[in-house]
Formats: C-alpha cells, structure tokens, sequence
C-alpha cells in the first residue's frame, strides 16, 4: 500500500492506493523465512527441499533466493570441513609416517 498526499484548499488529503505485486514476486514475512529455515535444517529431507527451491521448485522469486543462499552457504561451510580433514589426514599421516621412516 502506498499513500499519496494531496491539497486541496488548504486541506490535506491522504489517499491509499493498493499495489498489485504478482505472485512470483511476493515478499516472505519473518515467520515464512523461519519456518523455510527450519525446514532445510532437517538432515536429509531438508536437503531435498532446499535442492528443490532452489533450482525451480517454487514460483516466488524471494523463496528461490533464499533456498539458492542456503544452498551456497552449506557448500562453502562443506569445503571449508572438507579442507580442514584434508589437512588433518595428510599432516597426520605425515607425522605418523614419518618419524617410522627414520627407525627403518
């Protein structure tokens, strides 16, 4: 809704108009981005879900933009895990193997 001020003879008038958004392009309230939260947190069936949103399941723009940032936030967390076990695994490797290659 929008209000529009308007004069007339000194008096001033306030008219509302309403503004017709298409469906693809309603907003989500603060309990629909909780709820969308809460339903990609679920392991497995969350996944799914955000997979789907993500790539063309939901006609709203806003949905598919929020499912899409979920969706690259649990990749860049996962390499930065994935990195870090890396690391882990070789320098321990390393370590291990290494200080048996000097007794032999």
């Amino acid at each position: 809704m929008t209000e529009e001020k308007q004069e007339n003879n000194g008096v001033l008038t306030y008219t509302t108009k309403t503004v017709n958004i298409p469906e693809e392009y309603k907003p989500i309230s603060m309990w629909g981005y909780f709820g969308y939260q809460l339903l990609f947190a679920i392991p497995c069936v969350g996944l799914i879900f955000l997979l789907v949103f993500a790539f063309g399941g939901n006609q709203n723009v806003n949905v598919k933009n929020f499912a899409r940032s979920q969706f690259c936030g649990l990749i860049i967390i996962g390499a930065i895990i994935a990195i870090i076990l890396i690391f882990a695994f070789v320098f321990g490797g390393l370590a291990i193997f290494g200080s048996n290659a000097t007794n032999y």
